[in-house]
Order: C-alpha cells, then sequence, then structure tokens
C-alpha cells in the first residue's frame, strides 16, 4: 500500500506539475495575443498613413490598379481655390508618419509613371524662385492667401529631378530664377524620383507643401511641419491625417477645371 500511495501521490503531484505548466503556458498565449493585438491597434492609431502606404505600393507596381483614386492636373474641387498641381493618387498627406519621429508636412501625389513623364503645374498664381542650388525644386509665393486675404503664403514642388539630380524642372526656370509671375496651370516641370541619394531614390511623385511667410518675406523651413498649413480647405479635399486616419483622398463635390 505504501508502494501504492506512494506512486499515487508521485502521479497526482505529475499532474499537478503539468497542469500548472499549461496554465503558464496558455497564460504566455494569452499575453502575447494581446501584445500582438495592441500591437497592431497602436500601429494603425499612432500611425496614421499605413493603409495609404500600401496602396502607394500598388500604384507603383502596377499603375492602373487604383484608376479610381487618380486625379487629373487641373481639376478643382469644388470652389477651393486651388487647382490639383499633377496627375496620381494622394498617397501620404498632411500630418502622416512614415517612421518614428517624422511627420509629413504636406502631399505626396504618386503617378505610378516613370521619371520625366508626368506634368506639374501650378496649383495657383504667384511669383516662382528656385534657387542656384536646387535640382529638384521650386517654390512660389502668394501675396494674399485666398482663404486669409493679406497673409503671405509660399507654395513648394519638390522631387522633380532623377536620382542622379538631371532636372525636369522645364527651362523657363533655370536655377537662380527669382519673382517670376506664374498662372495657375502653368507647366512647371515632372515627377521625379530625387531624394539627393543617388543609390536610394524616393518612389516616383510630386511632393507639395504649403509654406508660412516668416513675416519678413522669405518661407520658412518646410521640413517642419508647423511652418506648414493644413492643404484640406486650399484643395476641398480631407487631406489632414488627424482626421484623415487611413482612407486616399478623392474629391467628393463637383470638379471644375483650371480657371479662377
Amino acid at each position: 500500500m505504501q508502494t501504492h500511495d506512494g506512486f499515487t501521490r508521485k502521479k497526482l503531484h505529475g499532474q499537478y506539475i503539468i497542469t500548472r505548466m499549461s496554465r503558464r503556458i496558455l497564460l504566455f498565449i494569452i499575453l502575447v495575443g494581446a501584445l500582438i493585438g495592441l500591437g497592431y491597434y497602436l500601429y494603425r492609431t499612432m500611425r496614421p498613413g499605413a493603409t495609404r502606404g500600401l496602396v502607394v505600393w500598388d500604384v507603383i507596381r502596377s499603375p492602373g490598379a487604383h484608376a479610381d483614386l487618380v486625379i487629373e492636373p487641373g481639376a478643382r474641387c469644388g470652389n477651393a481655390p486651388f487647382i490639383f498641381p499633377t496627375r496620381g493618387v494622394i498617397g501620404f498627406i498632411w500630418g502622416d508618419s512614415f517612421r518614428p519621429g517624422h511627420i509629413h508636412q504636406g502631399l505626396d501625389i504618386f503617378a505610378g509613371t516613370d521619371v520625366g513623364v508626368t506634368p506639374v503645374i501650378a496649383a495657383y498664381d504667384g511669383y516662382l524662385t528656385r534657387l542656384p542650388d536646387w535640382k529638384s525644386s521650386l517654390i512660389m509665393r502668394i501675396p494674399s492667401d485666398p482663404l486669409r486675404p493679406g497673409r503671405q503664403i509660399w507654395l513648394y514642388y519638390t522631387h522633380l529631378a532623377d536620382s542622379n539630380g538631371n532636372s525636369f524642372i522645364v527651362p523657363n526656370f533655370p536655377p537662380g530664377t527669382s519673382e517670376v509671375f506664374v498662372k495657375a496651370g502653368t507647366l512647371l516641370g515632372y515627377q521625379g524620383n530625387y531624394s539627393g541619394d543617388p543609390g536610394n531614390p524616393v518612389g516616383v511623385h510630386l511632393h507639395f507643401s504649403i509654406v508660412a511667410d516668416d513675416g519678413m518675406g522669405r518661407f520658412k523651413n518646410e521640413l517642419d511641419i508647423d511652418n506648414t498649413y493644413d492643404p484640406s480647405p486650399y484643395f476641398g479635399m480631407a487631406l489632414n491625417a488627424a482626421t484623415n486616419r487611413d482612407k486616399i483622398p478623392i474629391c467628393e463635390q463637383p470638379q471644375g477645371g483650371a480657371s479662377q
């Protein structure tokens, strides 16, 4: 009986150990699942634009994949003051985040074409400047903001060159151009993929932003989102990631042409 009882006690003790291990494994699986769920939630909520990023990859790989999201150059959404500056899908918007610590200051518009193919036009009347060392960028001074008359703003266009810095800006605006009046709809150049690093080009697109004036007639540093304005009311579309987390913006009002 002692041997039997001892065997029984050992067997029960072994079952107890197995039960404890099973519970620990179960708790571990539940914890891992909870962490994965929390990570996904934070990814979706703390990193706006993640879903838009998937669409961007689709457009780059297969330009015709999202034809319903393409906006044509010169299109005006409702009564918005600006016309659309190029052809393509709005892949990233104001306030999107591509990586920790980075907040996007404008719009990235992807045509899905090769470099130097898709035209870029002026979104509004203004005075164009191209600094002497700018290979892919232009900026236009708007003396009176159409939404806040009397406030000066600037419209910045970039990535208008290939990966090696060969410019796609039209010859009318060579380096050193200063304060040349340009009408809305004027051809400025073509979408490119210039990043400053030939070995790491960006996807072919136009980056466009609305930059604040420093109060002394100069534009502020466009790389800081605090120096830029939400483009939503200027284009009549949902272009602020704080209120549009994942949706690709399109015009949901009747569209007009380029006339002002």
